[in-house]
């Protein structure tokens, strides 16, 4: 169990930093969901996690972190980047409703998505895909390509707003890719 005083708000941006929002639940993959948050706040960004029930969710390795919202209670327009990670997690969150209404509005922002892994599954049941270039993992092929995108295996893939990569041996340059467009967009300096 990860201990919930290493994500308090002394580690994450100013209050006027801009916002990225994780969206998962139960059985992520831990490294998926652990290593974006952590680089993410590193570089000065407030990251929050929501989930369906707003309740603290566990990865696959019995890793836990806190949860600030329902993901029913978020306003895309608090968030400069919407940040999806793999595991099992898309499996559940694809049939929810809140979460595919929360992407469609965000993706209508024009800001950036990343998914990692089976993240890519939410994006295909949200029906925002036509015509874009993803990659995820390999089992994700055909659901990504009957929503209208294409599917790639390759390493890092971004096309337009959308930043994919296929599993956890690619978050170097999936997370260098992230950062990018999200300092392009939102102006923010590194903090290192």
């Amino acid at each position: 169990m990860a201990n919930t005083d290493t994500m308090s708000a002394s580690m994450q941006g100013s209050a006027n930093a801009p916002a990225v929002l994780i969206i998962s639940d139960d059985k992520f993959n831990d490294l998926e969901l652990f290593y974006p948050y952590y680089r993410l706040c590193e570089e000065g960004f407030r990251v929050e996690i929501a989930s369906p029930d707003g309740k603290e969710i566990t990865g696959s390795n019995d890793f836990s972190i806190p949860v600030q919202k329902r993901v029913a209670d978020c306003n895309p327009a608090d968030y400069a980047l919407l940040y999806l990670p793999g595991g099992k997690a898309p499996a559940s969150l694809r049939d929810d409703e809140n979460v595919k209404n929360f992407v469609k509005q965000f993706v209508a922002t024009g800001k950036p998505v990343a998914a990692i892994c089976h993240g890519p599954q939410i994006l295909a049941a949200a029906g925002v895909i036509q015509g874009k270039r993803l990659t995820a993992w390999p089992e994700v092929e055909k659901e990504i390509n009957e929503a209208g995108g294409r599917f790639e295996n390759r390493a890092l893939l971004e096309d337009g707003q959308f930043i994919t990569s296929r599993w956890p041996g690619d978050l170097p340059n999936h997370l260098a890719a992230t950062l990018k467009a999200l300092k392009a967009k939102s102006q923010i300096k590194s903090a290192a």
